[in-house]
């Protein structure tokens, strides 16, 4: 008789399903990161400004992530850290000022030109 456990030879099957919508779920401003925060992240640490920050979004359909990039390029002088087409996370770096004009201007754009429902830009 067989228990209701998995045995050690059996395999787990997940599935992770996404929802679609046309959503921010988050956009955050990290002010004066840990430099060890930056390497752990795959940015340039080295990178040097007067007041540093992180700033993070994740977006729902995940495509939109390459949009948000652009605009938030386009917005301030923030620089691209990474984005990820399959997941919808954008981050960038720069000042905190920089940072949070590019943010700004993605939930913006994605509230009054493609419909979103946007989060409020948060700061730690």
């Amino acid at each position: 008789m067989k228990d209701n456990y998995l045995e050690v030879t059996d395999k787990m099957r997940i599935i992770q399903e996404s929802v679609p919508g046309k959503q921010i779920t988050l956009s955050h401003i990290i002010a004066n990161p840990d430099k060890l925060l930056y390497k752990k992240l795959g940015l340039d640490p080295t990178v040097e400004y007067t007041s540093t920050a992180i700033g993070i979004m994740t977006l729902c359909p995940s495509e939109t992530a390459i949009i948000a990039a652009d605009i938030s390029m386009k917005a301030s002088a923030a620089q691209l850290g990474f984005v990820d087409r399959f997941s919808g996370t954008v981050i960038i770096t720069g000042t905190v000022d920089e940072v949070e004009a590019s943010l700004r201007a993605v939930n913006e754009y994605s509230k009054n030109i493609l419909g979103f429902a946007v989060c409020e830009v948060t700061k730690t």
